[in-house]
């Protein structure tokens, strides 16, 4: 028979006492003891619950809970704490109704408002956690959890300045709270203010030298300032201190990545995946960082699984690591919009319609790469040749300050040139909207060191991708994607979140005032044979894959004293190739590696080469174009999504028909036709070599009067209230 509940009272107090005094096993057997002699004492269950969820024992806490709900249906803080439980055990649902149901009784407990606020919080319905958490300040205004939560939901919507003002709050109120050091320290990062972001984490880490996090979140800022030494100290000291978290091996091998420690990346990626598969965009970086090394062991399994994911909604991957590996544009889309739903989506409204009657149209060109890159390589004479009579162009570099000859022709070519790199995506975007800038053109895209938030905050009233990325970025902020007919033909758009915006020939622009040296190198200054034909492609070693490479393979084998040239990427690539060369039957010395070189030196040496074979999922993109300009055939497949079609549009602009293949064996069929017959291919050289200064391929001002034409059309249509649509620019005369 159990004791009487007068009779139980001391026996409460002394459990309650020891769970005051932070004695939590002991609390937890005294309420033990109390419920096996009386099972109708409800504070034994309630209190004993809450023991068991500070211990860590949720289960427990979930069913001691419950069995003091049984006995007070209605019992606010029991309600509340059953919220509680629910929300760690993810049962969001039914943690909510839990919450409802207890703040009835509970509407004037300000901790009971801060974790309503944190479950509203991880549920996405941010505008109500701001209000759960200010109800709970204004009930006590000194509540450090309220402001830190409060600013955690602020940063999640990207209004940084006012999470930093409640950080400050919390910090006001207890300077020791290393947890609100730290996320002061993660939105200064965001809003580039890094010796104030570095002093918080440093702040952090001397009140909790041994939190993990710590390490890890300023060794995300170290990687981000390229203080890649720093970072991986950073990185190695999370794991010591806590080895089976998967997302600190994820960061150490995007540092070594950084550092092009590529083998050790692909270990610490790979550690990763075994310790946690569900990690956000994890399956991806780690199949890309393969791939970079041409590690191809169990590719097409790795990839089925990564496409598996993606499908499913889950954001497995950057969206250009799927774009590299995966041919299909339904993907590629679901990817992309995956990547967004882990950010903010659009931040801003629409700018003010703009009316440019009595000026010039202004556009701004926003990229990390106004400098020796790939991308000015392709772009500069195009902003030399705008009409500056009807054009205002203004330059938004947010990469590193270089002071290099292309910085300085670059810096010639625009009205505005600034640099933006120490301002935040917010502070960028309204510095663009100050500038009146009337639409604002993406040159990066989901590619590295791109920053589309900068979009999301709406630099301006019309928004374009063009050029750095090559595929959907599914953002309801970018109205246009710049694409031809071949890359995009209209039965493709509907995996396209953009409107798309058709120039003629192709959509890629080229510098055609790049001067190829006279004095071709020989053969033998190269590491090339004096004789036998030369297959070519300097692609990226990341996008060659197996499928590719055994077509490559039975090429040489059936050409007899033929070499493949390949781009000197990184020694991990090349020793790989090799044996899988060995693997197919061919000889590894069959397969020769260019170091990389100056531009000009890089397109002469295409000369001692015959034919470049391209790649796919993803072609050859600049590395074609540099070839077709120096006057190297180069053979393609038609893929399925855009970074697949660009072969075939350089070609059609060109002219070269002859060199789409539309299927692998077509592709290794026509190779092999073209290496067996000098004649035919070199009538395709000469007509080539007789067509590139006429082309409009290499036609930058021809270029340039297309895509103004489409910038005028895509703003009247906005200058009429009109919603974006596909455009098709009409063909202007040369």
């Amino acid at each position: 028979m159990g004791l009487s509940g007068a009779a139980m009272d001391p026996l409460v107090a002394q459990a309650v006492a020891l769970h005051q005094q932070g004695r939590i096993p002991e609390a937890r057997q005294a309420y033990q003891r109390i419920r096996s002699q009386d099972p109708g004492q409800f504070v034994a269950w309630h209190m004993g619950g809450v023991a068991a969820l500070q211990a860590g024992d949720t289960r427990d806490a979930h069913a001691l809970i419950r069995k003091a709900l049984a006995l007070r249906p209605n019992d606010g803080a029991a309600l509340i704490n059953l919220g509680i439980i629910l929300h760690r055990l993810g049962k969001l649902p039914e943690a909510l109704q839990a919450f409802k149901q207890g703040m009835k009784t509970r509407a004037d407990d300000p901790s009971a408002h801060n974790n309503f606020g944190n479950l509203l919080r991880d549920m996405q319905r941010h505008e109500a956690a701001l209000q759960s958490f200010g109800r709970a300040l204004a009930l006590n205004p000194e509540n450090v959890l309220a402001y830190a939560n409060r600013g955690t939901v602020l940063r999640d919507l990207d209004r940084l300045e006012e999470a930093l003002a409640d950080f400050d709050q919390a910090l006001a109120r207890a300077p020791g709270y290393a947890i609100a050091h730290y996320k002061k320290g993660e939105v200064l990062a965001e809003l580039r203010r890094v010796p104030e972001a570095l002093a918080h984490l440093d702040a952090a880490l001397r009140l909790e030298p041994q939190s993990a996090l710590f390490h890890a979140s300023r060794g995300e800022i170290f990687q981000d300032t390229k203080n890649l030494d720093a970072a991986l100290r950073d990185f190695d000291a999370a794991i010591r201190l806590e080895p089976e978290i998967a997302r600190y091996h994820q960061g150490r091998g995007l540092v070594l990545q950084d550092m092009r420690r590529f083998p050790e990346a692909a270990v610490a990626l790979e550690q990763a995946l075994k310790l946690d598969r569900s990690l956000p965009l994890l399956q991806g970086q780690a199949l890309q960082m393969r791939m970079t090394i041409c590690d191809w062991r169990d590719f097409d399994k790795t990839l089925a699984a990564l496409e598996a994911s993606v499908a499913s909604g889950f954001a497995a991957s950057p969206p250009f690591s799927l774009l590299v590996a995966s041919a299909s544009r339904q993907l590629q889309r679901q990817c992309a919009a995956s990547w967004l739903a882990r950010e903010a989506k659009t931040l801003a409204s629409v700018p003010q319609r703009p009316d440019t009657s009595g000026r010039r149209i202004r556009i701004g060109y926003f990229s990390a790469d106004f400098h020796n890159h790939a991308t000015a390589y392709l772009m500069t004479e195009l902003f030399e040749r705008h009409d500056r009579t009807s054009f205002e162009l203004i330059a938004y570099s947010f990469g590193p300050i270089m002071q290099d000859a292309m910085r300085a022709r670059l810096r010639a070519a625009f009205d505005a040139f600034h640099e933006v790199s120490h301002l935040s995506d917010g502070d960028i975007a309204a510095l663009a909207r100050r500038d009146g800038i009337d639409i604002a053109v993406d040159l990066k895209g989901f590619t590295e060191g791109g920053r589309n938030k900068i979009f999301a905050h709406r630099a301006a009233p019309l928004q374009v991708s063009y050029l750095g990325y090559p595929g959907t970025m599914a953002a309801d902020y970018m109205d246009y994607l710049v694409a031809d007919p071949v890359l995009i033909p209209p039965e493709h758009r509907a995996d396209y979140a953009e409107k798309i915006m058709y120039v003629p020939h192709s959509y890629q622009v080229n510098d055609g005032t790049r001067r190829i040296p006279d004095r071709k190198p020989e053969r033998a200054a190269l590491g090339l044979p004096e004789a036998g034909f030369v297959f070519c492609c300097f692609n990226n070693n990341y996008k060659i894959t197996p499928r590719v490479f055994d077509i490559w393979m039975r090429l040489l084998r059936a050409v007899p004293g033929s070499v493949f040239w390949l781009l000197a990427d990184n020694p991990g690539a090349a020793a790989n190739l090799r044996r899988a060369a060995i693997a197919r039957g061919v000889e590894a010395d069959r397969l020769v590696f260019a170091e990389r070189i100056g531009l000009a030196e890089h397109l002469a040496r295409h000369a001692a080469a015959d034919l470049c074979l391209d790649t796919l999922p993803y072609n050859a993109h600049t590395t074609a174009s540099d070839a077709l300009w120096a006057g190297l055939p180069v053979l393609t497949q038609l893929g399925q999504s855009f970074a697949g079609r660009v072969g075939a549009s350089l070609l059609t602009a060109l002219g070269l028909p002859e060199l789409i293949t539309e299927s692998p064996a077509a592709y290794e069929a026509r190779a092999l036709e073209l290496a067996r017959d000098p004649a035919r291919l070199g009538g395709i050289r000469r007509k080539l070599w007789s067509q590139r200064l006429t082309a409009t391929l290499f036609d930058a001002g021809r270029f340039a009067r297309h895509l103004e034409a489409g910038f005028e059309q895509i703003l009247q249509r906005h200058q009429l209230g009109l919603p974006p649509d596909h455009i098709v620019i009409s063909e202007i005369p040369a």
